[in-house]
């Protein structure tokens, strides 16, 4: 008997533990991506969906709950929020049985084959169609309600993006508040959030915090460059030092809602981004700001470090946004926000070393390897001898009178033979290495009519890459196999225990 308890006692320890990893395990860092539809040549649903798997995206904001994109996201893995569009919100406002349908027909309709985790009710109300904002928590309850009704709850949550703007004095963060004028709202919205175990969404951009400071906030520091440590800002209540204005803004919302008493809601961050193309008056609106932007946002997100005040806590962000919406009114920037063409190009390719393969931004996995600058000859002809030999690389295009013989000289035929291994080898990490002599890059290798393998024909450039077609398939992503798995081991241990429990 005292076998029994004690196994009984450890099986159920190991029950516990694995529950508590997997609610760690929401709690870890991603990055989403929204997907605006302002484009006058809209790629279709299940071409949206190719290109997010081929990407490793597996978290995105619809701005709208639009049937087509639903169907195509069912039985993919992928996590998706979608809205309750500004122009609906009086009417569900005002409304318990307009909620109620409306979550019927949007989410009911479509759960659990897609993934839906969160409702965005509204989208910067108190910023946008202020005379709404006096129903927002009315909507945000009659969702939450018709949720209940259907046994969602759990699931999916509800919240509301807000712009940045309604925080005022937002450095240092120590000091930072709400507009006061929105207090009667704000507080109700707070105290749901807080109720239902939901996010504080915020839309976060640094481009703009930058164009409107008159020169106060330097380039560097809104486009998250590393800095040093003299040049870092200093919260002089904290002496925290923040190297960025995306982590000083996460912090000023947390001390925000920290001055009205909240101090337990998580932030989100659900649009955050850089043009990579402006007006004559935004000339910091280039490809290499938004590339740099980007880049950095989503290293700093998925390393885990939190922000300075509020370390270790995760800030899951989503870019602003998956396509450039060549529709949208305004200036030059407002329609260069994108990370992709409606064809699935890419804008530019994301300096993401480290990052894993999320948001490669390269359908096609575009990557060559190459001969390092000032590499050994010797070393370099023994590997170029290696792959041409045991490797067995085809080299027939690098001898005499063929497209890749010139330049001839060892840099450049060792080049295409490793990049000819690389390529034939699937790109697997490790493919390119060659005792050190090789290095992978970005950059197309390929000149005049010497094309490289993986090469799409485009030289030094991203080349005529599309969008993978409607029949596209992936596997579903590590953390939805990792919860099947986990949910099987939870169900193998129940049995276990109860077999016990009856011995």
């Amino acid at each position: 008997m005292f076998w029994k308890m004690e196994s009984l006692f450890v099986l159920t320890l190991l029950v516990l533990v694995a529950e508590v990893s997997f609610v760690a395990a929401d709690d870890v860092a991603f990055i989403g991506v929204n997907i605006g539809t302002d484009l006058s040549d809209m790629p279709h649903p299940t071409q949206v969906v190719a290109l997010l798997k081929a990407q490793q995206i597996w978290h995105v904001r619809l701005y709208d709950a639009d049937r087509g994109m639903l169907v195509a996201l069912a039985n993919t893995g992928i996590q998706v929020m979608v809205s309750v569009p500004n122009e609906q919100l009086l009417g569900i406002g005002q409304s318990n049985s307009t909620a109620a349908n409306w979550v019927s027909h949007n989410i009911v309709a479509h759960y659990p084959a897609t993934n839906i985790t969160a409702i965005c009710v509204g989208s910067e109300v108190f910023t946008t169609i202020p005379n709404a904002a006096p129903v927002l928590v009315n909507a945000m309850k009659y969702i939450q309600s018709a949720l209940v009704a259907s046994n969602l709850d759990r699931q999916i949550k509800v919240s509301t993006p807000l712009s940045s703007s309604i925080i005022l004095d937002s450095f240092p963060p120590s000091q930072a508040f709400f507009n006061r004028s929105w207090n009667p709202v704000l507080i109700p919205m707070l105290n749901f959030l807080q109720s239902t175990g939901s996010h504080l969404m915020l839309n976060i951009y640094p481009y703009y915090d930058y164009m409107q400071s008159n020169g106060v906030i330097p380039l560097d520091y809104a486009l998250m460059k590393p800095l040093a440590p003299t040049k870092e800002a200093v919260d002089a209540n904290t002496l925290v030092h923040y190297s960025n204005v995306f982590d000083a803004m996460v912090d000023a919302a947390y001390f925000a809602m920290n001055f009205l008493n909240f101090t337990n809601i998580p932030v989100m961050v659900t649009e955050s981004g850089w043009p990579s193309k402006g007006d004559t008056n935004e000339p910091d609106a280039t490809l290499d700001n938004a590339n740099t932007y980007n880049s950095n946002l989503i290293r700093h997100v998925l390393n885990k470090t939190g922000t300075p005040n509020h370390p270790g806590i995760a800030v899951s962000t989503y870019i602003y946004e998956l396509y450039n919406e060549d529709l949208k009114p305004g200036p030059v920037s407002e329609k260069n926000w994108g990370l992709f063409n409606a064809n699935g190009e890419p804008i530019y390719i994301l300096h993401l070393t480290g990052a894993g393969l999320v948001l490669a931004n390269d359908t096609t996995n575009q990557t060559y390897c190459t001969a390092k600058e000032g590499a050994d000859p010797k070393m370099l002809q023994a590997a170029l001898d290696w792959a041409c030999g045991p490797g067995k690389v085809n080299c027939s295009a690098i001898l005499q009178g063929e497209p890749c013989y010139e330049p001839d000289n060892v840099i450049a035929h060792a080049t295409y033979a490793f990049n000819s291994y690389y390529s034939r080898m699937g790109k697997a990490p490790g493919t390119c290495d060659f005792n050190g002599v090789a290095a992978i890059t970005t950059t197309n290798p390929s000149h005049g009519t010497c094309l490289f393998p993986g090469s799409t024909g485009k030289i030094n450039g991203i080349g005529n890459i599309t969008a993978p077609s409607m029949n596209s398939t992936s596997s579903a992503p590590p953390a939805q196999n990792l919860y099947n798995l986990g949910s099987m081991s939870f169900l193998l241990l129940r049995v276990l225990i109860c077999s016990i429990v009856f011995l």
